[in-house]
């Protein structure tokens, strides 16, 4: 069940900073960076509802590797992927960015892992 509450409080911040990016950078960050802001949050929400997925996999599936590891990977996307992008519209420094990919192709990872623990 670890994962559930991962991705509850992973879910709990992606509203928080949801919100956070709606109203107080409201006319803060110029229409690129807030739309930078806008992907990170959306990223960050499917992706908590994809560690809540992990959790129902892990009850149906508790020995299975395949489950730990796509939770992992998920994880990892999320911080890497909405972390980077975070940070890029926040501070404008655009090689950050360069983190971006890693955290996609492990967004990639963890949802094949959880298809094949899904066989």
């Amino acid at each position: 069940m670890h994962w559930v509450r991962w991705g509850s409080l992973v879910l709990a911040a992606g509203i928080a900073l949801g919100a956070f990016g709606t109203h107080a950078l409201q006319g803060r960050l110029a229409p690129d960076m807030r739309a930078v802001y806008q992907t990170a949050v959306l990223y960050h929400l499917i992706h908590g509802v994809g560690l809540l997925a992990v959790g129902w996999m892990a009850v149906l599936k508790p020995s299975n590797p395949l489950v730990q590891t796509a939770g992992w990977a998920l994880l990892l996307g999320i911080g890497l992927f909405s972390g980077s992008l975070y940070l890029v519209s926040l501070t404008g420094l655009k090689k950050l960015g360069m983190i971006t990919p890693i955290g996609g192709l492990a967004f990639l990872w963890g949802w094949i892992c959880l298809a094949l623990a899904a066989r």
